[in-house]
């Protein structure tokens, strides 16, 4: 790992006590741009019309696909750091992820900060049992290609609810499905909540723990994510045999259950979920 690709231990401290760090000057304006005409080409948008915007938010992903680790080599040596290094990773080659492109979601509407009045917490991965030790989400990456500013359509964050998950899943042993969780419930237990802002080329790491939600665009410019689920290829530890061993993904959850280290089993067996039958 180059030397100033990997993270200093400030950043690794910021990400076990917030949960999440941003990155930046991860790629550069001309990639971004590249991508996001590839994305308007897709959806049959004129960039420059925006009677042509349709949905107010669309969901899709490039049309070719796009390496992380050569896109973003700064950002993909942080997945690799946090997860505990690339040999952990599910898959050694992941995109840059789905496009998330915000472009007048709630601008009809007043503005709501980030809070528990804001509906829509939720942690992600509709396709699987949640454990505390699933792999199906080892990290959220999220990469920036619009520059975005206060009440842009940054996404809102539950800082300190890591530790609030943690304990929810650390008591259900026998697994939650997604139509399961009680975000409502999990997100009255927060205080700190945010609103990611950011210019293009930075690119958020976020614990899987994380609730996260989406917020309204009242700047009238498109804002342009991208969501990437990274993967493990076996079960989080949270009983290594020396404490450096343990990602920072995994210290986080034994900080934000007080523990040094604990054994934990699942009760019932691990389950891979058809989204599109959750959703029916």
């Amino acid at each position: 790992m180059p030397e100033d690709h990997d993270l200093t231990p400030e950043q690794q401290e910021r990400f076990l006590s917030d949960g999440y760090i941003l990155l930046h000057d991860c790629f550069s304006r001309e990639a971004a741009e590249g991508l996001i005409a590839d994305a308007y080409s897709q959806l049959g948008y004129d960039p420059n019309d925006p009677g042509t915007w349709e949905k107010p938010l669309a969901f899709l992903y490039p049309s070719s696909h796009v390496p992380l680790r050569k896109f973003a080599p700064r950002a993909w040596a942080a997945v690799c750091r946090l997860v505990g290094g690339e040999e952990r990773l599910g898959s050694r080659d992941p995109g840059v992820g789905q496009w998330v492109i915000n472009f007048r979601r709630g601008a009809d509407e007043p503005w709501q900060p980030p809070s528990p009045a804001v509906p829509g917490w939720h942690k992600d991965g509709n396709f699987f049992r949640h454990f505390l030790d699933s792999p199906e989400q080892g990290l959220l990456v999220i990469p920036i290609f619009s520059d975005i500013e206060h009440r842009g359509g940054g996404t809102f964050l539950a800082v300190d609810s890591v530790p609030v998950v943690a304990r929810f899943l650390r008591d259900r042993p026998e697994g939650v499905r997604p139509d399961e969780f009680r975000f409502m419930d999990l997100v009255t237990q927060c205080s700190d909540f945010r609103e990611v802002t950011g210019r293009v080329g930075d690119v958020a790491l976020i614990h899987p723990f994380m609730l996260h939600n989406f917020s309204q665009n009242h700047s009238g410019r498109p804002r342009f994510i991208t969501n990437l689920c990274i993967s493990l290829n076996a079960p989080m530890e949270f009983n290594r045999p020396r404490p450096e061993e343990f990602s920072p993904v995994e210290q986080a959850v034994l900080r934000g259950l007080g523990e040094a280290r604990i054994e934990f089993t699942p009760t019932a067996p691990r389950e891979r979920i058809d989204p599109k039958t959750l959703k029916r």
